[in-house]
């Protein structure tokens, strides 16, 4: 099975590009959505956050407060640490465990969105590598129209990130997200052929991106 990753930086339209894939015909696996769903009441990571981080940051109904976690992690660079160190090492087992069972299936392709991809280090375990582009600038301004994020996370928020330039100097295949929605399909659509032709002729020999 072929294993694509695709990442980028926050606001720079993965979540639309990967729909754009998954509308050809890619089973899509988000790794954020694990990422909630690992943190969620009664799952692996749920008991290690409250005992790091405390009541004050779970609702009255128990679940995570997100908001306020998210105000505190953004804000002090420990906090996200400890946070990530607790979180992401469940997240990608959860990714592996859902490409497992797409390979099980018979699938010839998987695509795992995933934002944190090269921060987490796990980008060799990929055959390929998508990274969706974005100016900074439109970076911002989606989080704030999107997210309605205060500008102080949304600095928070792209320090953590690795620099959207140098995971496209890490990619296989960049999707260049400035223009219009329809320039975006166009590039997705190449990138899909190419990956098909990957498929077909067999050469879907591990690259590693260093």
């Amino acid at each position: 099975m072929l294993k694509v990753a695709l990442t980028g930086g926050a606001g720079t339209g993965k979540t639309t590009v990967l729909k754009m894939f998954q509308e050809l015909g890619a089973p899509v696996i988000d790794a954020d959505r694990i990422a909630r769903e690992v943190v969620a009441k009664g799952q692996p990571a749920y008991a290690e956050l409250r005992r790091a981080y405390g009541p004050e940051f779970f609702k009255e109904d128990g679940e995570l407060n997100r908001a306020r976690m998210a105000s505190l992690v953004f804000a002090d660079p420990e906090a996200r640490c400890a946070l990530e160190k607790i979180v992401h090492p469940w997240m990608i087992r959860g990714i592996q465990a859902r490409l497992e069972e797409l390979e099980r299936q018979g699938e010839p392709l998987a695509m795992v969105e995933c934002a944190v991809l090269f921060e987490c280090g796990i980008q060799d375990g990929y055959d390929r590598i998508i990274v969706v582009y974005a100016e900074s600038e439109d970076q911002v301004q989606r989080l704030a129209d999107r997210d309605h994020r205060e500008p102080a996370e949304i600095s928070g928020i792209l320090a953590a990130q690795m620099p959207v330039s140098e995971k496209v100097a890490r990619a296989d295949f960049v999707v260049d997200n400035r223009g219009s929605l329809e320039d975006t399909r166009r590039q997705v659509e190449n990138i899909w052929r190419q990956l098909q032709k990957i498929i077909l002729t067999g050469n879907a020999k591990k690259v590693t991106v260093q």
